[in-house]
């Protein structure tokens, strides 16, 4: 298949959020497909009716719209193709590679019972698998494949290397109930197939799947995908990822406020290297990413990490794209759209704000000297900035304000000439400055404060600060 282009698919099961660690397995299809020039696709695989729902499919759809893993064509709902997998275990039954099995579940019950008191496999064999037709009942019954039961099927695994299974460690797994209806695990060969994938990119928990499925490949005459099993995703004390660890879904993590940029750069760091390369761009990912640099080992889900990539990721982000993202970021927790003066604010205040902030919520938090509303209501750490001395230096210097032309040097001239001509330094100002401007403590500079709310707006806040009267 070197020569094919690539098609790799992401095919979730419909019965929940996008699990992180799905949302990591849709980020290697998406970066092996992305960088060869080939095709991503997506698969819903809604065959178990009873726990599928559309509710979930749209979490799964917006987690990857998120994440920013657009997918080629239209989605595939495995359910929608029942007839399809159904034409195929006919198929297999035409070629005699499967076979009609009347057994009873009782009956299934009773061999294995009688298997484990015997000390042996408790694996199943049929008694209809060789049977003559003539001899089968008017009866209800599954279609079993025939899996070879001497040698060993041997999965050449771009991860996890050379595995070789026992060929009588295999039983004769089902292919349609006796309803009619396909198992998953012919529905997942087929749609491949007939999808045209070429590479299969899924977890680790999958590989003895993979062993059964090649059956039904070779019965096929199909040629098989190259197989790439990934190991699963650990929270920090080394066991499964799971909710006792923190949030499990991608949507979670867009509500906490992670950039989705951040977010595809660490997962794609989880279980994955290039050399001692941590922080990089899409670009970069898609032309390095490959499935050698992928470890046999779980990774680990590290909170302080993500965190960082993410803070780096806002630090160059665009300030356009960073401000679209936010005012996704605020429609997902269900807050009030920004008014557009306060989205004007926003963006001409970015340029201040991005470079600490590891998450949205902190940025929106530094950036609330524009987005707080006015007449600003100092809290209580910043209140202890504004006593009658401090109102009495607010009131002096504005007047020194009203001339400068509005630039970061003037306004630092004029600034620490004034702080010079009170006998003091810059930095005892900051603080009432900082409680005049946003009403807090912890801020922007002073001088990207007053740079982004203009010279009308700032003027106007130092003079009500210094008017107010204590208490």
């Amino acid at each position: 298949m070197s020569d094919a282009q690539v098609v790799t698919r992401f095919a979730p099961s419909p019965t929940g959020f996008l699990h992180i660690g799905g949302a990591r397995t849709a980020l290697f299809n998406w970066l092996y497909a992305r960088g060869r020039g080939g095709k991503f696709l997506l698969r819903i695989e809604d065959t178990d009716r009873a726990r599928s729902t559309p509710e979930a499919t749209e979490a799964i759809l917006r987690g990857l719209d998120w994440l920013g893993l657009d997918h080629d064509g239209e989605v595939i709902s495995q359910f929608a193709r029942a007839d399809r997998h159904a034409e195929v275990a006919h198929a297999l039954l035409a070629k005699g590679a499967a076979y009609k099995c009347f057994s009873t579940q009782e009956e299934i019950e009773t061999f294995r019972e009688a298997a484990r008191a015997e000390g042996r496999s408790t694996l199943f064999v049929s008694p209809w698998r060789d049977a003559d037709a003539t001899t089968h009942p008017d009866a209800p019954y599954v279609v079993r494949l025939k899996t070879p039961t001497e040698g060993q099927t041997v999965i050449e695994d771009e991860v996890q290397g050379t595995v070789t299974i026992r060929n009588d460690q295999l039983d004769d797994m089902v292919l349609l109930r006796s309803d009619g209806t396909p198992v998953y695990m012919l529905a997942v060969v087929v749609d491949d197939f007939d999808m045209g994938v070429t590479h299969v990119i899924r977890g680790d928990d999958h590989l003895n799947n993979a062993a059964r499925q090649m059956g039904i490949y070779a019965a096929m005459g199909w040629p098989l995908p190259v197989y790439a099993h990934i190991p699963l995703i650990h929270g920090p004390d080394g066991k499964k990822l799971s909710k006792r660890h923190g949030a499990l879904g991608a949507d979670e993590y867009q509500k906490m406020g992670y950039p989705a940029a951040g977010m595809r750069n660490y997962l794609a760091r989880l279980g994955w290297s290039h050399g001692d390369d941590e922080f990089f761009t899409d670009a970069q990912a898609k032309d390095w990413f490959d499935l050698g640099g992928i470890g046999k080992s779980p990774a680990r889900f590290d909170l302080k990490k993500l965190e960082n990539l993410c803070g780096q990721h806002i630090a160059v982000a665009d300030d356009a794209a960073l401000l679209h993202e936010i005012e996704a970021y605020l429609e997902a927790t269900g807050a009030i759209k920004l008014p557009e003066e306060k989205r004007d604010g926003l963006g001409r205040a970015m340029y201040c704000l991005k470079e600490r902030a590891k998450t949205f919520p902190e940025l929106i938090e530094k950036a609330q000297f524009v987005l707080t509303d006015t007449p600003i209501v100092p809290d209580e750490k910043a209140a202890k900035n504004l006593d009658a001395v401090s109102r009495g230096i607010l009131a002096a210097l504005t007047p020194q304000l009203q001339d400068a032309s509005w630039t970061k040097e003037e306004l630092e001239t004029v600034l620490n000439r004034f702080a010079e001509d009170q006998g003091t330094k810059f930095g005892k100002l900051a603080g009432p400055l900082r409680a005049a401007l946003a009403g807090r403590a912890v801020t922007p500079s002073v001088f990207d404060m007053m740079l982004v709310l203009g010279r009308d707006e700032s003027l106007a806040r130092l003079a009500r600060a210094a008017a107010e009267k204590e208490g």
